[in-house]
């Protein structure tokens, strides 16, 4: 793969700015704009952006023009990553429906149903969560108990999911349930686009230990969706779960970018700090773990790239994806203790009370442990890769 940027693709990036320095909202690129991330006005404020980035056909670059993307080449989606990082834009609300729900509906959904929901996940209308994980099913989604029953041309749902991110928020739901128990464990199951607006859905939200509430309950209580909410066969929902997971890991692994502006964030943290009158960044061990952190972020940012090649000539994401997401969460968890380590005693001050940068450092190391669970733990993924890259024989423990 050649790195270089093309003259076409300096004039995308510089239309991209161009839009960016007009439209991003007043005061952000100053780090003015503090909203409460609890409140109805964040909420309101993230809806506001994922249409406006859509007004601007900035808000799913890599889709089809049919639906409202760019057709853009694998180049661009690298410019753009670059460039939102560069500004650290305001995060997407409906990054499941963008990053998840929509291409597995391009990949496996009717007509029907890429007609009526995909223009909506675009422009923001409708945000999407994902119903996975149950009480007794997280990681091995194929444990669930979440129970669908046919009711003539309806199904009766009863079960409750958690850890469900932005289910407080979301008006469906990529919900997978148990239509027939004496299949086996990976048949019988069957994927449903629930609409989260009705009485037999109850959404609790869970406090993080970080202070969010960015995760959720949902109680399911003879809640109701119809045959034309079915994504593929009933009884068939398996293959949909694996195309929704392989386009939610290769988002996850997106984030490499972030991940390397956060370097950059820490050596100058390095650089800030003192100790005995020197800055940080002189101390030869801390120079040691940054050249190591430094060099495996690199490593991480090539294997996306690789996998994305690939990817481009495939048509859909594969099982590479698992090694994208278990590099990015594992060197950011890392990152940010490296972070609180640097800051001494410091390092345990939170909120008003911590040295810098707004408690920046530590919310983000408290939030990191989640990216190693969300989207299939690390766990898993190095199951995937053992199993599905290197051909290992299956773990002995499932």
């Amino acid at each position: 793969m050649d790195f270089s940027f093309t003259k076409k693709e300096e004039q995308f990036r510089q239309e991209l700015r161009t839009w960016l320095e007009a439209n991003l909202p007043d005061g952000w690129l100053q780090g003015e704009v503090q909203l409460d991330k609890e409140s109805k006005e964040y909420e309101l404020f993230l809806r506001d952006w994922q249409k406006k980035l859509y007004e601007g056909g900035w808000a799913a670059i890599a889709w089809p023009k049919q639906y409202g993307g760019r057709n853009a080449t694998l180049m661009e989606e690298i410019v753009y990553q670059q460039e939102m990082v560069r500004v650290k834009a305001p995060p997407l609300i409906n990054y499941v429906g963008l990053h998840m729900v929509a291409p597995t509906l391009m990949q496996i959904g009717t007509e029907e149903q890429k007609e009526k929901y995909i223009e909506k996940i675009i422009t923001g209308e409708e945000v999407w969560c994902q119903g996975y994980s149950e009480p007794n099913a997280g990681s091995d989604v194929a444990a669930i108990q979440t129970t669908a029953v046919k009711d003539g041309d309806r199904w009766i749902i009863n079960g409750q999911k958690v850890w469900t991110s932005f289910g407080h928020v979301a008006d469906r739901c990529f919900l997978i349930t148990r239509t027939n128990r004496l299949e086996k464990k990976h048949k019988g199951i069957t994927v449903f686009l629930l609409d989260m607006h009705q009485p037999g859905v109850e959404t609790r939200p869970i406090v993080s230990m970080d202070g969010q509430k960015d995760f959720n309950e949902v109680y399911l209580n003879d809640a109701i969706a119809y045959d034309a909410e079915i994504i593929g066969q009933v009884d068939e929902g398996w293959k949909v779960i694996i195309a929704l997971l392989m386009h939610e890991r290769t988002g996850i692994g997106g984030q490499v970018f972030t991940l390397e502006q956060q370097f950059n964030d820490l050596v100058a943290l390095a650089k800030e700090l003192n100790d005995d009158d020197e800055p940080l960044i002189k101390n030869p061990f801390i120079r040691k773990t940054m050249v190591d952190l430094y060099t495996r972020s690199r490593g991480s940012l090539l294997n996306y790239y690789r996998n994305l090649t690939k990817q481009l000539k495939n048509g859909h994401p594969g099982a590479e994806s698992s090694m994208d997401k278990l590099l990015v969460s594992e060197l950011t968890k890392e990152l940010f203790a490296q972070a609180i380590s640097m800051q001494g005693h410091h390092g345990v001050l939170w909120k008003e009370n911590a040295l810098m940068d707004r408690s920046y450092w530590q919310d983000n190391y408290l939030y990191s442990f989640g990216q190693t669970i969300g989207g299939g733990t690390s766990e898993i993924q190095k199951n995937t890769i053992a199993e599905r890259i290197l051909g290992l024989p299956k773990d002995m423990g499932r």
